[in-house]
């Protein structure tokens, strides 16, 4: 895809959420490029929001990362229902299952 001259402002946060999880996990830009199949040099214009992506960058940046890929388009400093998903994304798998099973039998009940 192209690069831009100036960067959107969705393409912005993204960029953003992906150099948040990158940092979060210890990564150097050229571990997460190595690990997702692509250039340094893309890898950065998609963190500043210069590069317009596809889908399957998406995915394979985000397998790279160890995460799903919504994680890449969820901004939890904006959106109350992004930060339960941040959050709960970061307990461990056996605390996450507790987590739905409560979720879903807190739904299943009438209001």
């Amino acid at each position: 895809m192209p690069r831009r001259t100036e960067a959107k402002p969705v393409c912005l946060k993204v960029g953003a959420r992906i150099r948040e999880l990158r940092k979060e996990r210890g990564m150097s830009l050229q571990d997460l490029a190595d690990a997702g199949a692509m250039s340094k040099g893309h890898l950065s214009s998609v963190e500043q929001g210069l590069a317009a992506i596809t889908i399957e960058t998406l995915d394979r940046i985000a397998r790279a990362l160890g995460v799903p890929s919504l994680c890449l388009v969820t901004f939890p400093a904006e959106d109350e229902l992004d930060r339960i998903a941040d959050l709960a994304r970061k307990l461990p798998k056996g605390e996450r299952r507790k987590l739905r099973r409560e979720l879903q039998a807190r739904t299943a009940r009438p209001t």
